[in-house]
């Protein structure tokens, strides 16, 4: 039996799973859309966002571990690929926002312009026709690169040829600049202009350094679950999840501390076109919010994984990872729907139909994706160098 035959029965099961749910989310949407147009677009947004987070980090932390090298890097290279390759899906799923900007973006709003001077001012770069752009360079960028690393990827498989490796890895130097620049744009497009009137330099960064932030939980998570069956299961070492683990601790650590930088630069600045946008999600519930970011994503987080023995514990470490998962995306909701309930903490169902729906999808196409090769690259130059070590 093959690498991905040994893992396929339970990966038929959850992508099973996960598309009976997406299509059970976008039932939902679709029925929301119909009673509440506006609210649909919000809650899609907000979930798409955090969807699209995680293939984006995909693509990034896999650019990054090329440049690095490491072990820890090969147990967790495929997942990777298979979650970079969503992309194409996540430029599909953006249609719909294309026909909600109005409901979404106040910048977008005719009426909305013409009493403020300052949106007026900001109107040539926040219009309709140089977002979508901007929105359709990103993805072609993204999907470009992507595709130069499938097909070099795919040519190391077949070929085992070594210099393929260092092909990638000058891919992987130009990519990653690349991102950086286009994702810290996108966040300032997607999510920082729907409050057109405050901005902060440390938006785009805290997009990137939590993008790469879940994409280490979402591969440990999956590490956990399928370490014990083969082929992950030649490869998982306590030492490599010790390796995994640090590397959560420090995104942990550096989401932490970009987010505390942003809030002590506008504390210290006390501007008053940056403090509400704290004070808004400082009160009305929002603040319970915060606290738990603070405590669940980074205090309770970074005890845990101070341990050298939690972080080689696979089940231990898993759980530590889920935890993270799951207060990102808290976070992507503290950061987005504030901006259209500024009287207060406001969750509705929509919310939970889009994660559902996008979450299914996404899934299930990731699942697709990693049972189209072998879960072990064996032609990677770093198999004999991680068997060793």
């Amino acid at each position: 039996m093959d690498q991905p035959d040994m893992l396929r029965p339970p990966l038929d099961r959850i992508q099973r799973g996960a598309l009976i749910a997406g299509v059970i989310g976008v039932a939902l949407c679709l029925l929301g859309a119909f009673l509440s147009p506006a609210q649909f677009f919000q809650s899609y947004l907000f979930a798409y966002l955090f969807w699209a987070g995680l293939a984006l980090g995909c693509f990034s932390v896999l650019l990054l571990q090329h440049v690095s090298g490491g072990g820890w890097g090969l147990l967790i290279r495929r997942l990777l690929e298979a979650g970079a390759r969503t992309l194409p899906l996540m430029l599909l799923l953006f249609v719909p926002l294309v026909f909600g900007m109005q409901q979404v973006y106040e910048w977008a709003r005719p009426e909305v312009l013409e009493r403020d001077a300052v949106l007026r001012q900001k109107s040539v770069y926040l219009n309709v026709p140089f977002f979508l752009i901007r929105t359709a360079i990103y993805f072609g960028v993204w999907i470009a690169l992507l595709a130069v690393w499938n097909r070099w990827s795919s040519e190391q498989d077949r070929t085992g040829n070594p210099a393929l490796d260092d092909r990638l890895k000058m891919l992987s130097r130009f990519g990653l600049l690349v991102y950086f620049i286009t994702m810290t744009f996108a966040a300032f497009d997607w999510g920082m202009s729907l409050e057109p009137h405050w901005f902060s330099t440390m938006y785009g960064i805290i997009f990137v350094i939590g993008q790469g932030l879940l994409t280490f939980a979402f591969m440990i998570m999956v590490v956990a679950l399928f370490g014990d069956r083969r082929p992950l299961a030649d490869l998982v070492t306590p030492q490599r999840f010790n390796d995994l683990g640090n590397l959560l601790l420090a995104f942990t650590m550096l989401w932490a501390y970009v987010s505390f930088s942003q809030y002590l630069i506008a504390w210290s600045g006390n501007l008053p076109e940056e403090v509400p946008w704290f004070l808004r999600r400082q009160s009305g519930g929002w603040e319970w919010i915060a606290l738990a970011l603070i405590v669940f994503q980074f205090v309770l987080p970074f005890l845990l994984l101070l341990s050298r023995q939690n972080k080689r514990r696979i089940r231990v470490l898993g759980r530590v990872a889920a935890l993270i998962f799951v207060m990102h995306l808290i976070e992507v909701f503290w950061l987005i729907v504030p901006a259209f309930h500024q009287s207060g903490l406001s969750i509705h169902w929509l919310d939970l139909a889009a994660i559902l729906g996008i979450g299914g999808l996404w899934l299930a196409v990731f699942v697709w994706q990693l049972k189209g090769r072998p879960i072990i690259p064996a032609h990677d130059v770093r198999l004999r160098e991680a068997a060793h070590h």
